[in-house]
């Protein structure tokens, strides 16, 4: 694989989704607008994925916003989940979280800027929760000053990534970025090729 500068940390991986892991991140149903004034049945689905995930031997953390949805994940998870309190707005961590990676046998935790995908959305606490999550972790953050939702790449654990041009380019996320501004950073992230879906 060619790395896309001679300059390429080898020793920082971003694993892929597949590799063991220690822990997994994702928040508990508590807007009750965002889910069509009836939070039972996403919380019904949430429970039943953090139940399944925690039989792998994985801690599951579920963030929780306020004392009604502390309790209720409590409630409905037990055992099979520890509890964090934090204030957020949509529950899709994948976007609105740090992206943790490693730094040879160091783990951190890559934080963004986050503007609601595009400004569709303004809910709550998301732009401030990636650098709240790695606090939340204890693991060092590395802050990153450009938009970005963890869902926009994918990658194999080898430095080879994958992202789209309709959701990176478009100005609504940041407006002077090019593919190369784009490489640049993804290359502190541990990306040797980069490939984009035009």
């Amino acid at each position: 694989m060619k790395p896309l500068h001679p300059h390429t940390p080898d020793d920082v991986t971003v694993p892929a989704e597949w590799a063991p892991q220690k822990a997994i991140w994702t928040a508990w149903p508590a807007n009750v607008a965002e889910w069509g004034g009836d939070l039972a049945p996403a919380r019904a689905d949430v429970a039943n994925m953090v139940r399944a995930l925690s039989e792998h031997g994985s801690t599951v953390y579920v963030l929780a916003s306020g004392a009604e949805a502390e309790a209720s994940a409590k409630a409905a998870l037990g055992r099979a989940a520890r509890i964090v309190p934090a204030a957020y707005g949509d529950i899709w961590l994948r976007d609105t979280g740090c992206v943790f990676a490693k730094d040879g046998n160091t783990n951190i935790a890559h934080t963004f800027k986050f503007n609601g995908w595009g400004g569709k959305y303004d809910l709550g606490r998301d732009k401030e929760l990636s650098a709240e999550m790695a606090k939340l972790s204890n693991v060092k953050a590395t802050q990153h000053n450009f938009v970005f939702e963890g869902g926009a790449i994918d990658h194999n654990g080898n430095g080879y990534w994958l992202t789209t041009a309709e959701c990176l380019l478009n100005p609504n996320r940041n407006s002077q970025m090019t593919r190369a501004d784009y490489n640049k950073e993804f290359e502190l992230l541990g990306a040797k090729d980069v490939c984009w879906i035009s």
